[in-house]
């Protein structure tokens, strides 16, 4: 009789077993097709008319989109001058080394860009347009779920301090809502006072003290801003 027992119970832990682990084959596969679908996505700024310009400020701006793998000579120089202008600085003696990691970042086949340039009408035709700001950004898993994670925010000084960096969150948050991610998770080099500053006290943003697994961050602090469909939950 207790063997028979013990065999019932053994059954029933196994099944609870393959019950468990179909649950979580089910879960990752639907996180890795909303990855899938919103990484496929080739405009993300189409659903979102109203924030291709931002005329606010003083500033007549208008916004681009992009990816890693398709990015001109140029834009890849611009970018560069502009992560050395905004975070040499802060990373000092590692920036030579966090600059090759970044170089390699920024042309990945998963990077998605949103670019910030001067409105052309406002400007004389075929004039240089400098590269003001852009977000770099990939639909990743973090900790098993799936989330617009933001590699990059960085604004010329010319525009900074008018608005524009909230509003580039909130459009970063706008489509992790629509591809349905869990959160937007981003981190910050400890010693950017100004960034730490901006991303909780003006957007107030989760904080968490710790020390990611992330490979490109292992000495920065995370930062995670709750999807609407979160916050609900």
């Amino acid at each position: 009789m207790l063997n028979r027992q013990s065999v019932m119970e053994s059954s029933r832990a196994s099944e609870k077993k393959k019950l468990k682990r179909k649950e979580i084959l089910e879960k990752k596969k639907a996180a890795d097709q909303l990855l899938k679908v919103a990484s496929a996505q080739i405009d993300h700024l189409t659903s979102f008319p109203s924030f291709c310009y931002f005329n606010k400020n003083g500033l007549c701006l208008r916004l681009e989109s992009g990816r890693g793998d398709k990015l001109s000579n140029c834009t890849k120089q611009q970018i560069q001058k502009l992560l050395k202008a905004n975070m040499m600085g802060p990373y000092g003696s590692e920036w030579a080394v966090e600059e090759k990691v970044k170089r390699r970042e920024m042309v990945a086949p998963e990077a998605r860009y949103i670019f910030v340039y001067w409105n052309a009408n406002e400007m004389m035709d075929n004039a240089f347009t400098p590269l003001l700001g852009f977000l770099h950004f990939r639909f990743t898993l973090e900790e098993e779920i799936p989330v617009l994670y933001l590699y990059e925010l960085q604004l010329d000084s010319s525009v900074q301090g008018k608005g524009l960096g909230k509003f580039l969150m909130q459009l970063v948050e706008l489509i992790a809502q629509e591809n349905r991610m869990g959160a937007v998770v981003l981190t910050v080099q400890k010693s950017n006072s100004l960034a730490m500053k901006f991303y909780i006290s003006k957007l107030r943003i989760k904080y968490e003290q710790q020390i990611l697994s992330h490979k490109r961050r292992r000495t920065n602090e995370r930062l995670g801003q709750l999807s609407e469909t979160e916050r609900k939950n």
